[in-house]
């Protein structure tokens, strides 16, 4: 029994092994960690500090700039570090206590982006509800408590889904971060039962959110045929940038969990992809998107010109 359990900890052997590359992976790392923190934060402070931004749709967008800013501080801490340093280690408790704070943002965006969705729907194809309801207005802290504990519930089985594996060598990783997938290579054991476990939590979690978002996104396009052109055009941007997010967010997670615990070479990219890039996207998105995001930018951008010329 002793010997199922020999390995400590685990060589991660990211990106790459040369150590010129690393060094430019380690630069370009830092300054887009620099934007998603920056950018996140300026989400964060703005929809708090303005009074116009009040909708629960900023309610959930200013939960969802913390979350990409949790989940990328997470996921590219270790990583980013280890381009520094030549043997790039990590123990057995520390490699689970990241897989388990990876997903539990993972999945804690995965449905807030759901209920985001619910809230377009009620705004655009029940408005006077949206407007004048109180009720709706109460559970949208409710959907953003569920949304946390749906990403902590989901997080813990997948934990514990790879916390009891016994690893007994090779302890090598060939990925960018810790992951279920490279692990379940690793086990000393048949993994098949367990890879099944990871598809129907992880990647039909994923699949199944992301049809719910796709048929909501279909009906409020429909429903807009009803509205007028200027209500269309404001309904169809913000629409737009949902759709691109979701996208962006849920087709990496599709490919990497919807399959087998095989591993593809274009994993690691795809990995980098949304747990840089994505963090990245979202602020640009709905900022650049948003019309009423702009302006509430401007405001605070001129009331901190004010109050430093005063």
């Amino acid at each position: 029994m002793d010997t199922a359990w020999n390995v400590t900890e685990f060589i991660l052997l990211g990106l790459t092994q040369k150590q010129e590359l690393q060094q430019i992976y380690f630069v370009l790392f830092l300054f887009f960690y620099a934007v998603i923190v920056l950018g996140n934060l300026l989400i964060i402070v703005m929809i708090n500090q303005s009074e116009h931004l009040n909708s629960p749709i900023y309610f959930f967008l200013n939960y969802l700039s913390f979350v990409d800013f949790c989940y990328s501080s997470v996921t590219a801490r270790k990583p980013k570090t280890d381009f520094l340093v030549e043997r790039k280690t990590i123990s057995l408790g520390g490699c689970m206590a990241q897989l388990f704070w990876s997903y539990f943002f993972g999945f804690t965006e995965i449905f807030l982006l759901t209920v985001m969705a619910y809230d377009q729907y009620i705004a655009i194809c029940k408005p006077l509800h949206y407007t004048t309801s109180s009720l709706f207005r109460n559970c949208t802290p409710l959907m953003v408590v569920a949304s946390w504990v749906g990403g902590f519930l989901d997080s813990i089985v997948q934990t514990l889904l790879s916390i009891h594996l016994p690893f007994c060598g090779p302890n090598e990783i060939d990925h960018y971060f810790y992951d279920v997938h490279p692990l379940l290579k690793l086990a000393c054991t048949d993994t098949y039962l367990v890879g099944i476990m990871v598809i129907a939590n992880t990647g039909m979690i994923s699949l199944s959110c992301f049809v719910v978002l796709i048929v909501s996104y279909v009906i409020i396009l429909i429903s807009l045929k009803t509205h007028s052109s200027k209500g269309r055009c404001k309904a169809v941007s913000t629409c737009a940038s949902h759709i691109t997010v979701v996208i962006i967010f849920f087709g990496p997670c599709i490919f990497m969990y919807l399959r087998s615990s095989t591993t593809f070479s274009e994993d690691k990219m795809v990995v980098v992809f949304y747990t840089i890039i994505t963090p990245i996207l979202n602020p640009l998105i709905y900022t650049l998107r948003n019309k009423e995001v702009k302006n509430a930018m401007r405001k605070l951008g001129s009331r901190k010109v004010t109050l430093g010329v005063k």
